[in-house]
């Protein structure tokens, strides 16, 4: 008896499933990461031997009364105008926007000129705002 050979078949490993998941593992890592630029500049900066200013203040404190009149460190303003505002506190805190700026206004002050004051300070690049409050219960 004479039996047909079979033909042998090519073992061959299917490569389309493993491509698959690196793809999809390469979409993953993709979306999941976060790019950021950094720029780092080296300077060197100049030194200086020196003291503060006896004008320079330690806070801005900005007083508002029911009026909106505005009284910067015990010191009137003209007017009650933005620019006016600005002029002042730049002024007084000599480019340091380092210090605390503390609004004390009046319960009874439009909420206009308080915006107003957190807005001018906002803009010079004062970041420690804070704004005076009473605690309920306490005397007047």
């Amino acid at each position: 008896m004479k039996f047909k050979r079979q033909r042998s078949q090519e073992v061959g490993v299917d490569l389309t499933p493993l491509i698959d998941v690196v793809f999809l593992l390469l979409i993953f890592f993709m979306v999941s990461t976060t790019f950021t630029r950094e720029s780092h500049l080296n300077i060197e900066l100049p030194e200086a031997n020196g003291e503060r200013s006896e004008q320079q203040a330690e806070l801005i404190d900005v007083v508002i009364n029911s009026d909106g009149q505005y009284r910067l460190n015990d010191r009137e303003l003209v007017n009650n105008r933005r620019e006016t505002l600005e002029r002042a506190v730049t002024e007084l805190a000599g480019g340091d926007t380092s210090l605390p700026f503390i609004i004390t206004a009046d319960a009874r002050t439009p909420h206009e000129f308080v915006v107003r004051a957190m807005d001018v300070a906002g803009s010079l690049g004062f970041s420690r705002l804070s704004i005076t409050t009473e605690r309920q219960g306490e005397p007047q």
